[in-house]
């Protein structure tokens, strides 16, 4: 496993969790920090072991967002290396077969509410509170704030949340469908682990045919061809022996009741 400075990567059973380790700067991310990210998600990716992965921050905050005083002193062409890094974090995160979970206790603002959008699923403490305030800064989300968001909530709730760049409570945002669940301050960590363990008990080759095929939802393909990608799929599934194996195990377990 890698060494890292401002992130840790932690492996349990099935799950992997990668942490975000700032928690003096509200886990703000400056580019070192963004490199380590990148190369954790990649290893989690590869690593066999692990079945659902969850992203998490130290201390008060999910993550504050970018490094403001770092940001602030980027040269142009820093600057634009810099958000083509993120644009490669967000889509390991959307592209790896397996789960991600962003589980946000605390802020999850600017690129720490776009990492957190880029994961499959959401799971917060009720004091969350997450938005993209780049408004106030005269500039707007540069990580795929403003098109992840609409695919989440729609374009209403999507411009408001933009426009205002307003700290959202998880509550509200869970009544929105943004988030998937909320959770109690004092067990929020025994819940995440408990939801992620349950994804983790479910197949693997289905998992990540369910994660491919609702994101081509998001796509150009025609509703048909999606159909028909689906319908492929479930044939292809079903001839594997992992498959024949659960369909066995299930007629038996019914005749004998």
């Amino acid at each position: 496993m890698s060494s890292y400075t401002h992130i840790e990567i932690l492996i349990e059973s099935d799950l992997a969790y990668l942490v975000f380790n700032r928690p003096g700067r509200l886990n703000a991310m400056n580019r070192k920090m963004m490199t380590e990210i990148i190369g954790g998600i990649e290893e989690i990716n590869l690593n066999e072991q692990v079945k659902v992965a969850v992203i998490k921050g130290k201390g008060r905050a999910f993550m504050a967002g970018a490094d403001i005083k770092e940001y602030a002193i980027q040269t142009p062409e820093e600057f634009k290396a810099f958000q083509e890094n993120g644009k490669k974090l967000y889509n390991l995160i959307e592209q790896s077969p397996k789960p991600w979970i962003a589980a946000v206790d605390g802020f999850a603002l600017g690129g720490g509410c776009e990492i957190a959008l880029s994961c499959d699923l959401i799971l917060a403490s009720e004091r969350s509170k997450l938005g993209l305030p780049e408004v106030h800064l005269s500039l707007i989300p540069g990580g795929g704030g403003t098109q992840r968001l609409i695919q989440k909530v729609g374009i209403n709730r999507a411009k408001e949340m933009l426009f205002t760049g307003g700290q959202y409570a998880a509550l509200e945002l869970y009544n929105w469908g943004i988030v998937n669940r909320v959770f109690e301050n004092e067990n929020f960590t025994e819940e995440v682990r408990a939801f992620a363990m349950k994804l983790a008990r479910r197949s693997t080759q289905s998992l990540a045919q369910l994660k491919r095929l609702t994101q081509l939802s998001l796509t150009n393909m025609p509703f048909e061809e999606r159909i028909d990608e689906e319908g492929r799929t479930v044939e292809q599934l079903f001839l594997t022996v992992e498959a024949q194996q659960a369909i066995e195990a299930f007629i038996s377990k019914n005749k004998s009741r």
